[in-house]
C-alpha cells in the first residue's frame, strides 16, 4: 500500500493485530496447568509458560489438543497469524537435514537415528562418553532455534526443593557473575521463549531464538547456570529464593519471607490448586507424585541449605539430564558447545537410577473418599468442591492406545456438548466444572472430573451423576457424528501441529520429554501416522465399541478410584496463620540474644545484596549483541488490503504464505461502537452464547459436531486496543483516547470445507439462539465462580486493572470488562437471568441488532485470510459467497475514524470517571494466605 491509509484499511491492519495477539480462532489451550499434575514457572517471567488469556472469548471443538501427543497440550492458542509464526521458514532443502543426522563428534556417540515424517523433523540422539549426558539433536527448517535442558528431579517431601532450585540457579553461576542474569537476559536479548518450570517429576530449563548468536548465547549462560550455579556455594540464593527468617528489631515478631513460600502460600489459597493437588496426592500413595514440587508452605521452611545444596548434587548430575536441540541451527556446533560443559564431569553410576519415577500400583480395592477444607471468605456461599479421579495405568500403553484415550476424552470433555461436560453443566448440581479429564504428561494416565460450586446436600449426587453418565456412555456409545467430530478435530491438530507463536521446537521438545524421561524412545510419543490408522480401522471395524471398551477396562471397572470433597472453612485461614505464628514465636522464644542478632545481620545483608547494583565487571560478563548481528533486513509478512471488495462495503485482507498445509485461516470483525459503553461488560456472555447455545437449526450439539467435523475450530472474540492518531509519534504511548472495538469471529479449515466455514460464520454471526434461560445462567455461574478464584490466585492483576481504571479511560473500560467490578456486573446480570429473564434476553437481541444493523456496519467489517496461493485463489468463491450473504447494506456510508476521533466508549468512560466518586485508597477482602498490594499514579 502507497500513501497514507485509509481508515478502512488501517483497521484492517488492526485486525491483524487482533489475530496476532492470539484471539483468533483455535482451542481453548489446556496449558496452564494440567489436570492433576502441577506445572510450577519461574515467576520472575511476565506470564506462565504455557499461559494463555481467554477472557472474553469462546470457542467450540477444542478444550485442548488431545491424543497420545502430550505436546499438544502445551499449545497457545492457535490464530490466524499463528500460520505466519508456524509455517513462515527458513528454506533449508531436505537433503541437508538428511545429512545432520550423520553428523559425528569424538565425545559423542550415536544411540539412534529417527525421522518423525510427520513434521519434517530429523533426531539423532546422542551420549556423551565422558559424562554420560544424552542429547537430542532435532534439524528441522524452523528458524526459531529451542535449546532445553530437563533434570529428572522426584522429590521425597514437600519442602519445595526442586522449584526452590529452580528459581535459584538462575541467579548467576560460575562464569556469569550478576546477581540475576536471567533478568538482564530478558532486557537485552532477542529471546523467543525464557523460562524455567517444575514439574512434579522434573525441571526444564529452556531458551529459544531466532538469531544465532544470540540463541548461542543464551544456551551458555544456562549450561553454566545449572551445572555451576552460584547457589549452591552462596545460602543467601537460598535464602532469597526459598525461604528465610525475617527479623529487623528484637521487640518485632520473627517473620518467614522467601520468593517461593510467598508464591506457594498464594497458591495453596486457591481452591482450586488444593483441590488439584489432593487429588493427585490421593492417586499415588506410594511414589514421588504424593508430595508437592512446588512446596508446601507449611514444609517449605524445613528445608535446610545443605539439603538444597545435595539435591543439586544429586540430580543435576549431566548423567541425569537431558539434552534436546531443534531448529535449523548447526549440529556440530551444539555438540561442541554442550562438550565445553560436560567433559568437566564423568559419568555417575547413581545419578541417573537415583532418579527414576517409580510406578505407582493399582491397589485399591474399593473406591476412596477424603475431605479436605479450603480457605472462604465470610460473604462467600458455603459451597463445596467435589472431584472424581480415576489412576487409569500402571503399565506402559501403547501409542494406539493413548491415542484412543485421548479421542474418548475428546468425546466425554472435549466440549461443552461433549456428553460428561454437558451432564455436569446442567444438572445444576455445581457451578462449574473442575478436574480437566485425561492427564498423561507424566509417568501414568490419571482421569479427573468434578463440580465446585456444589451444594452439602448435593456432594453424593456429583459422584454419582458422574458415574451414571460414564456407565450410560459404556452401555449406549456414542452415535457415528461424534466420533467423526472428535477425530476430525485431533486429526487436523496433529496435522497442522500450529503452535502459534509457542516456539514450534518446545512443543515438541514436551512431547519428546513425556516418553524420554521415563526410558522410552524420545520420537515415539510423537509419531501419530500408524496408531491413527489402526485406531480407523478398529472405529471402521467395531464402530462406538472401541470406546466402550475403554471406558469399561480404564474407568468403570477400575477400583482405584478416588473422591475427593473440598468443604469451605471460614476459619482456616486465621487457624494457618496462627499455626504460623505460634510456630514463630515458639522458634523466637527458643532462640539466645547472640542468635536473634545473627538472624538480624542476615536481613540487613540480604536486603542490602538486594538493593546493590551489580558491578560494572559482573554485567560484563553477561554475553550481549553487536548492532553487526542483527540483521539488517526486516522480515516482511506479505499483506494485500482491498476495500470494498466486489462493492460489499467490507475490507479484505489477504496473508500470501509459501505453504499453509491447504488450511486457511479466516479471521472475520464486525465493529462494535455503536454499542453503549454499558452493553461492553455483556460482550463475554454475549460470545459465549454465540458458540454455546446452538444456532439456526442446529442445537447445540449439533452445532458443536458440525464444527468439529468440517473444520479445525471456530471461535468468538471480543478485541479492544488502543490506538494513535495519524499526527502522533510512533514511538509515543498512546493517550487511550483512540481506540478500535471489535468482534472477532475465526476460524480454521482445508480449502476443501471453506464453504462451511464461512456458513458457519455467518450462522453464529446472524442465528445463535439467544433464548436460552437455563444456559444462560448456567454461564454466568460458571464465570462468577470462575473470576472469584482468579482474584485468589492472581489478585495481583486485579490490582493492576482496578489502579489503570482511575488514570485513563482505557483503563477504565478494560476493568469494566473485566475486573473487580466485572465480577460485581456478573453477579448482578445473574440475579437478572434468575428473576427478569425477559429484559436481559432482549437486551441481549439489542445487541446483536445494533451491531448488526448499524447503517455503517459493512465499513465497520474487515475478513482477514492466511494461506498459500492455492488456497487463496481455491477459496475466492467462497468468500465472493460470504461478502454478498452479509447482512447491512453496502451503503457508501463510512464509519467513524477511530484515529482521528475520540470513541464513543471513551468519551461515556470520561464522562463517568468525573461524575465518579474522588479516587481513594480501596481494599478488598480476599481468602488467601498472601496480600496483593498496588500503587499506581500519572507519570
Amino acid at each position: 500500500m502507497r500513501g497514507v491509509p485509509s481508515n478502512s484499511a488501517k483497521m484492517a491492519l488492526a485486525a491483524c493485530l487482533a489475530v496476532a495477539i492470539g484471539r483468533g480462532a483455535g482451542s481453548r489451550a489446556r496449558v496452564a496447568a494440567f489436570s492433576l499434575a502441577s506445572v510450577t514457572s519461574s515467576s520472575r517471567v511476565a506470564g506462565r509458560a504455557f499461559g494463555t488469556a481467554a477472557g472474553g472469548s469462546a470457542s467450540i471443538c477444542q478444550r485442548s489438543n488431545q491424543g497420545p501427543l502430550a505436546f499438544f497440550r502445551r499449545s497457545a492458542s492457535k490464530s490466524a497469524c499463528g500460520a505466519i509464526t508456524a509455517l513462515q521458514q527458513s528454506a533449508v532443502a531436505t537433503d541437508e537435514l538428511e545429512k545432520t543426522m550423520d553428523v559425528t563428534h569424538p565425545a559423542f556417540e550415536v544411540v539412534t537415528k529417527d525421522v518423525v515424517t510427520e513434521y519434517g523433523a530429523y533426531c539423532t540422539l546422542y551420549r556423551h562418553k565422558k559424562s554420560g549426558a544424552e542429547l537430542l539433536s532435532v534439524a528441522t527448517e524452523d528458524e526459531n532455534k529451542v535449546f532445553g535442558i530437563t533434570f529428572r528431579t522426584p522429590p521425597s517431601d514437600s519442602t519445595g526443593v526442586p522449584h526452590i532450585l529452580e528459581h535459584s540457579v538462575l541467579c548467576g553461576s560460575r562464569k556469569y557473575k550478576t546477581k540475576d542474569p536471567f533478568v538482564q537476559l530478558l532486557q537485552g536479548s532477542l529471546q523467543t521463549f525464557l523460562n524455567a518450570f517444575t514439574y512434579p517429576d522434573r525441571t526444564c530449563y529452556v531458551v529459544a531464538s531466532q538469531n544465532t548468536k544470540d540463541f548461542y548465547n543464551l544456551i551458555n549462560v544456562y549450561a553454566d547456570a545449572v551445572y555451576h550455579p552460584r547457589a549452591v556455594s552462596d545460602p543467601m540464593v537460598h535464602a532469597q529464593e526459598g525461604w528465610h527468617l525475617e527479623l529487623e528489631d528484637k521487640d518485632e515478631p520473627l517473620t518467614y519471607k522467601g520468593v517461593v513460600y510467598n508464591e506457594m502460600k498464594g497458591v495453596y489459597s486457591s481452591p482450586d490448586s488444593l483441590l488439584m493437588r489432593q487429588s493427585q496426592r490421593s492417586l499415588f500413595p506410594d511414589n514421588t507424585y504424593a508430595v508437592d514440587s512446588g512446596g508446601d508452605p507449611a514444609v517449605i521452611p524445613d528445608l535446610s541449605f545443605e539439603q538444597f545444596a545435595d539435591f543439586h548434587s544429586k540430580f543435576y548430575h549431566p548423567a541425569n539430564s537431558r539434552i534436546y536441540f531443534s531448529g535449523d541451527d548447526d549440529v556440530l556446533t551444539r555438540l561442541e558447545i554442550m562438550d565445553e560443559y560436560l567433559s568437566e564431569f564423568d559419568a555417575s553410576p547413581e545419578s541417573k537410577p537415583g532418579s527414576v519415577i517409580d510406578w505407582q500400583e493399582k491397589k485399591f480395592n474399593e473406591p476412596q473418599w477424603s475431605r479436605h477444607s479450603y480457605p472462604a471468605g465470610a460473604d462467600q456461599p458455603e459451597t463445596h468442591m467435589v472431584n472424581v479421579n480415576w489412576l487409569l495405568n500402571d503399565k506402559p500403553m501403547t501409542a494406539t492406545e493413548e491415542l484412543t484415550l485421548g479421542i474418548l476424552d475428546h468425546l466425554l470433555m472435549g466440549t461443552t456438548s461433549s456428553i460428561l461436560r454437558k451432564t455436569l453443566m446442567e444438572s445444576g448440581l455445581g457451578a462449574a466444572v473442575t478436574g480437566g479429564g485425561l492427564s498423561d504428561e507424566l509417568l501414568q494416565a490419571t482421569f479427573s472430573v468434578g463440580l465446585k460450586g456444589v451444594e452439602p446436600d448435593n456432594v453424593v449426587g456429583v459422584e454419582d451423576l458422574i458415574i451414571e453418565t460414564l456407565t450410560k456412555a459404556a452401555e449406549e456409545g456414542f452415535d457415528e457424528e461424534a466420533i467423526a467430530s472428535s477425530m476430525n478435530t485431533i486429526e487436523f491438530q496433529m496435522r497442522e501441529f500450529n503452535t502459534g507463536s509457542f516456539p514450534r521446537g518446545l512443543s515438541f521438545m514436551l512431547g519428546a520429554m513425556s516418553k524420554w524421561l521415563y526410558e522410552e524412545s524420545p520420537t515415539g510419543g510423537l509419531k501419530f501416522e500408524e496408531p491413527l490408522a489402526e485406531l480407523k480401522k478398529k472405529i471402521e471395524e467395531g464402530g462406538s465399541k472401541v470406546f466402550q471398551d475403554m471406558i469399561k477396562e480404564y474407568i468403570l471397572s477400575n477400583t482405584h478410584r478416588t473422591t475427593i470433597e473440598l468443604v469451605p472453612s471460614k476459619t482456616l485461614e486465621a487457624e494457618q496463620l496462627k499455626d504460623e505464628q505460634d510456630r514463630l514465636s515458639n522458634i523466637k522464644a527458643s532462640l539466645s540474644d547472640k542468635e536473634l542478632d545473627e538472624i538480624m545481620t542476615k536481613t540487613k545483608t540480604l536486603k542490602e545484596l538486594q538493593a546493590a547494583e551489580d558491578s560494572p565487571e559482573a554485567r560484563a560478563t553477561i554475553p550481549s549483541l553487536e548492532l553487526s548481528d542483527l540483521k539488517r533486513e526486516v522480515t516482511e509478512y506479505p499483506i494485500a488490503v482491498k476495500e470494498n471488495e466486489n462493492e460489499s462495503g467490507v475490507t479484505v485482507v489477504r496473508h500470501e504464505l509459501g505453504s499453509t498445509s491447504g488450511i486457511a485461516y479466516v479471521n472475520f470483525g464486525v465493529d462494535l461502537s455503536a454499542l453503549s459503553l454499558d452493553d461492553a461488560p455483556l460482550l463475554s456472555l454475549f460470545t459465549r452464547m454465540m458458540m454455546e447455545t446452538g444456532a439456526g437449526e442446529y442445537s447445540d450439539v449439533q452445532l458443536s459436531r458440525r464444527i468439529g467435523t468440517h473444520t479445525g475450530g471456530v471461535s468468538a472474540s471480543i478485541f479492544t486496543t488502543p490506538v494513535k492518531g495519524d499526527d502522533a509519534d510512533m514511538s509515543a504511548v498512546s493517550d487511550g483516547s483512540k481506540m478500535i472495538t471489535k468482534l472477532f469471529i475465526g476460524g480454521k479449515a482445508t480449502s476443501d470445507k471453506a464453504d462451511e466455514l464461512f456458513s458457519l460464520f455467518k450462522l453464529v454471526l446472524t442465528d445463535a439462539k439467544f433464548d436460552s434461560k437455563s444456559k444462560v445462567i448456567e454461564m454466568l455461574r460458571e464465570s462468577r465462580t470462575r473470576i472469584e478464584s482468579s482474584i485468589q490466585s492472581s489478585g495481583h492483576s486485579y490490582s493492576n486493572s482496578r489502579l489503570g481504571s482511575r488514570y485513563s479511560a482505557g483503563g477504565y473500560i478494560s476493568e469494566k470488562m473485566g475486573g473487580i467490578t466485572y465480577l460485581a456486573t456478573v453477579k448482578e446480570l445473574l440475579h437478572q437471568a434468575e428473576n427478569d429473564w425477559p429484559t436481559l434476553l432482549a437486551r441481549l437481541e439489542n445487541m446483536r441488532s445494533t451491531i448488526l444493523e448499524e447503517s455503517t456496519c459493512r465499513d465497520g467489517m474487515i475478513l482477514d485470510i492466511t494461506g498459500d496461493s492455492k488456497v487463496l485463489e481455491t477459496i475466492q468463491p467462497s468468500i465472493d459467497a460470504f461478502l454478498e450473504s452479509l447482512p447491512g447494506v453496502s451503503n457508501g456510508q463510512k464509519l467513524q475514524d477511530f484515529y482521528t476521533e475520540k470513541h464513543p466508549w471513551v468519551a461515556q468512560a470520561e464522562k463517568e470517571m468525573v461524575e465518579a466518586a474522588p479516587i481513594v485508597d480501596e481494599g478488598f477482602v480476599v481468602p488467601t494466605q498472601v496480600s496483593y498490594v498496588g500503587k499506581g499514579g500519572l507519570l
